[in-house]
This record gives structure tokens, C-alpha cells and sequence, in this order.
């Protein structure tokens, strides 16, 4: 049964000036089973979202900014696959990085086996090292595996950064939800790829 609701209003900043020595970029999940057409569990917005992660990861290449790439992993006989299927089976082609978005030397790849970055981890360890403070988290999917790592980012204290472009959903009920409770329930920050400036304060 389909029914309409009305989202509740959240704000979306034009502009969030970032510290790149205290800011992390963290880029979830941007593997061919999700981005491509013919990946096994394809989101169809993902590949939109492409260019404006370019911009991010442009931005923080140029200032140095610790950046994370997020890398869903599953091996056969996952328990995840009765809710999706088989997808991003380690060393497959679905599993790897799509070609736009490779990581570059000295950038920490994260394998995960679920839907949180944090879960089973050493992410956390490995901001804390760096005392990053913000957060900057986009990819795939936005109601899923970004929602879910930036409520376990939101739940220690980090500030959590979201540019709505460079994320995607499968539908948008699942957008407007996640933004959502990331602005009222996380306390984090939302805003478009092109709205995260290099300056003084993460803070808007």
C-alpha cells in the first residue's frame, strides 16, 4: 500500500567552511555492483553522483585531507545476501572501485562486511590517530551504508557532514528520510559537493 507523507523541513546550507587538518572525506561504497548498470544490486542515481564525489575528492586532494574509501565486502554464504542477493563478492569485478573514483596512494581502503564503516572496523582508531573532528561522508547508498556510517559517526561525537548531491538512494522516500535524521537527529550538516569550502570552521 503507497501512501503520501510530508517530510518535515530540514535545511540545506549553500556553504560549509572546513578545516582540512581536522576533516576527514569519507566516499562509501563506490563499487561497480552499485554503480554500474550492469552491477548486481545497481542504484540508478549513483552514477549522477560520479562527478560531484570528484569534485570532493578533488578538493581533498589538494589540501591533503585524510580520505576513506568505504569497500562493502562479502564472502559466499554472507547472511546479507537473503536480503539483497550476492553482490560485491571479494576480488570480483562488482566488488572493485569504479574506474572515475580509484583510490590514490595514501588513501586508506576500508573493507566492511556491514552496512557501518565503523562496525568491526579500525576507522575510528584511525581518525582519532589524526584527530579529525568533521566528517565529510558520501556515495552509495544514502538510506544504507552512508546513513548507517554516519550515525555511528554522529553516536561518537564526530560532525557529520552530508553533500546530498554526491549521495544516492533507491528511492526518494529513502533520500528525504536520511536527510533528515541526519539533520534533526545527528546534529550534522548538510549541503551541496560544491557548498564544502575550504576555511576556517567545519561549522556553517
Amino acid at each position: 500500500m503507497s501512501r503520501t507523507v510530508e517530510v518535515p523541513a530540514y535545511e540545506l546550507v549553500p556553504e560549509v567552511l572546513i578545516d582540512p587538518v581536522t576533516t576527514a572525506l569519507i566516499v562509501v561504497d563506490m563499487q561497480n555492483d552499485f554503480v554500474k548498470p550492469e552491477g548486481k544490486l545497481f542504484v540508478p542515481d549513483a552514477p549522477a553522483t560520479i562527478p560531484k564525489i570528484q569534485h570532493l575528492l578533488a578538493l581533498a586532494r589538494e589540501h591533503r585531507m585524510f580520505t576513506v574509501f568505504t569497500q562493502d565486502t562479502h564472502y559466499p554464504g554472507d547472511p546479507e545476501f537473503p536480503i539483497w542477493g550476492e553482490h560485491c563478492l571479494a576480488g570480483t569485478w562488482g566488488w572493485q572501485f569504479v574506474d572515475e573514483l580509484a583510490p590514490q596512494d595514501g588513501e586508506l581502503v576500508l573493507q566492511k562486511r556491514r552496512y557501518d564503516a565503523f562496525y568491526g572496523t579500525p576507522l575510528d582508531h584511525e581518525l582519532r590517530l589524526r584527530r579529525i573532528e568533521h566528517l565529510i561522508i558520501c556515495g552509495t547508498v544514502a538510506s544504507i551504508c552512508v546513513h548507517y556510517t554516519a550515525a555511528s559517526a554522529a553516536l561518537r561525537w564526530y560532525h557529520v557532514i552530508i553533500p546530498v548531491d554526491a549521495t544516492s538512494a533507491l528511492h526518494p522516500f529513502d533520500m528525504e528520510a536520511a536527510n533528515r535524521q541526519t539533520a534533526f537527529l545527528f546534529r550534522g550538516t548538510l549541503t551541496r559537493a560544491e557548498g564544502v569550502q575550504v576555511g576556517v570552521s567545519a561549522r556553517s
